[in-house]
Formats: structure tokens, sequence, C-alpha cells
């Protein structure tokens, strides 16, 4: 990847400058290359260890052709299926391009010894950051066995239920939480407990798009599908407890949960080809892969909830990938890093 700025990347120097304040450049006609979408270094290394193990011993549910955990089979409303997994790496590689490689942003030091990631799907994340800070022991914790067999020494995974009361030690140097708020009931009772079992003066670091699909000109129609999916989704994970647009409301979550020092770095993070800036453009283009698949993992549990047919939601979804294909619309949606800490010992 070059290295030099890209003068209509805004986030295209060495500190990254984080606010959507200020709108993303559109590319022209002439800005699009023939084969220029080609991965960032950081993100080959993720994607080198794409594709989970399988093995017999693993129990799984299967339901609308997909496949879901079978611990605590309803609870997350997502499948863990190998589509499902393939679009969490994309997502990742997407976030590495955001924030320029950074996994996290929490100021944990250099030798950091505990640090838990909680929902850690393919465990691609914890197997880097335990690579990055050797020092530490890091557990990747989630409802699906569906991580790698070969993970470096300093990492472990542990099946679990990350809504369940604690029961995993105390003295975290970091609690990480990324892409998993949107799909549970009782994130307060995950962030308290988070502040009760990490160290003083320990970390709790949370990432998550905003859940909010938005525009910054009038190059998205009012009556838009993708902005109806978006919609649809929040209206029906609403009436299961979950709120969909959490990414927004953490604030006041992680003052009521006993962190200080609260602090939020926001990006606008495009789906789309549509930016002028090429890193912005490889981004959009993973985004935009990754907001295909969410559909159709999603629907077969939204569209029963709002008490739509399958062919509603048959019809629905190919006319929604169709837009979504086709559209020159400048989409987007916020992504947000919040990190907050735990009081320090007096």
């Amino acid at each position: 990847m070059d290295s030099s700025r890209d003068t209509d990347d805004p986030w295209g120097s060495e500190e990254i400058i984080m606010g959507s304040g200020s709108e993303i450049a559109v590319a022209g006609p002439d800005d699009i290359q023939d084969g220029e979408f080609e991965t960032s270094d950081f993100d080959a290394d993720s994607i080198s260890r794409f594709g989970s193990v399988s093995s017999s011993i693993y129990r799984h549910a299967y339901e609308n052709g997909r496949r879901y955990h079978k611990y605590r089979y309803g609870t997350y409303p997502i499948p863990n299926d190998e589509a499902e997994q393939n679009r969490e790496d994309i997502k990742h590689v997407a976030i590495l391009e955001l924030t320029k490689g950074k996994n996290l942003f929490a100021p944990i030091g250099d030798n950091p010894q505990k640090i838990i990631d909680l929902g850690t799907g393919t465990g691609t994340w914890a197997i880097e950051v335990a690579e990055a800070y050797p020092s530490a022991q890091v557990v990747g914790c989630d409802l699906s066995p569906i991580q790698p067999l070969w993970v470096p020494g300093n990492v472990r995974f542990i099946i679990d239920d990350i809504e369940d009361e604690w029961a995993h030690g105390d003295n975290w140097d970091l609690v990480h939480i990324r892409q998993v708020f949107p799909t549970i009931q009782d994130v307060s009772g995950v962030c308290r407990q988070s502040c009760e079992h990490l160290k003083p003066g320990g970390w709790i670091e949370i990432q998550d798009y905003g859940g909010i699909l938005k525009c910054d000109d009038d190059t998205l129609p009012a009556d838009s599908l993708l902005t109806r999916f978006y919609d649809m989704t929040t209206e029906a994970l609403s009436k299961r407890g979950i709120r969909w647009p959490i990414a927004n409301e953490m604030e006041a979550v992680l003052k009521n949960a006993g962190f200080v020092d609260i602090q939020c770095k926001k990006l606008k993070c495009p789906i789309g080809i549509w930016p002028k800036a090429k890193r912005l453009r490889l981004i959009g283009l993973y985004m935009k892969l990754a907001f295909g698949d969410l559909m159709d993992a999603l629907a077969p549990r939204v569209f029963p909830v709002l008490s739509k047919t399958p062919q509603q939601m048959k019809e629905f979804l190919a006319k929604a990938q169709s837009e979504l294909q086709t559209t020159n619309a400048h989409i987007y949606l916020d992504y947000f890093i919040w990190y907050a800490q735990r009081p320090p010992a007096d």
C-alpha cells in the first residue's frame, strides 16, 4: 500500500483525524482504476487466517438454510456458518483500513497482562492482539465454537454467553467488545460486569457501527429499500429488547456502569466505491459485500417478527440486493470507537 498522503483522504495523515463533521470527497469518472482494489499489508495478514476449522464435535442448529450456534440457541440473531464468518472477516479488514491498522485505541500501555475479547467471533482480533502484545494472556469468548484450533500460545477461546454472570476472573487490563452490542439485550449488564472485573485503572473498548444508514447529499432516495432494511431491523430487534443503534448511546451506558474518562472517536464508513480516496473506496467495496450478506443473514429473523411472509421477504431481498448493486447513492455508516476507564485505585 502506498504510504504517501492521499490528499483526498480525510484520514490519510499519520495521525488519524476523527469525526464525522467533514464530508467524504466523491470519486469522479477518472478516479477509479482497473485492479486498484488490492489489500494492504495488514489486510493480507488477516486474510491469511480466514476460514474456520470445522469439527464434528461442535453442535449447531439449522434454520432457513442457515447455521446458528447450538449453545443458547436463539440468543444471537445472526448465523455462525461459513458465509457469516466470511462477512465478519470482511468487516475486520474494512475496519483495519478505516483505522490504518489499529486494532485498539484504549491506552493500555506496552505490556498488558490480561485482555479479554467478548463476542470474539472468528477470533481474528484476539489472535492479532495476542501477537501484538506477547506479554498478555488473551481470552476470546463467544457463543459459537468457530475459532481456529492453531493459535498463538498466549491466546485461548472459551464458549460462554457474555450476558451471563461473569465467570472469567478479575484484574483485566482490557475488556474489548466489537460489533456485538447491537445484537444483545443486556448491554448495561455487560458493561457493569466488565467494570467490576477490570483491574483499577483498566479499560473497556467498544467498537460498533451506528446502525443508521446515512447520506450527506441528496443521492439517497427517500424510498430507498436499503434505508427501509435498517429501519425494519431496528423495529424488529426492538421487539426482542435489542437496540440496533446502541452505539450512538454508549456514553450514558458507560457512565452508569461506573466508568470514567469516557472517550469516543467517530468515523464515516462508506458503503460502495463512490469515495474519491482510494483507501475509502476499498473500505466501501468491503462494506458493500458485508451489507449484502447482512441482509441475507438478518432477514429470516427480521421479517417474521414484523408479520411478513416468506414470499414478501424473498421479494424484498431481491429488490434490495438489486438496489445495493446499482445505487449511486453516497451512503455510509458511522463507526464508533468508545473507550473508558475503571476508576484507578485511591
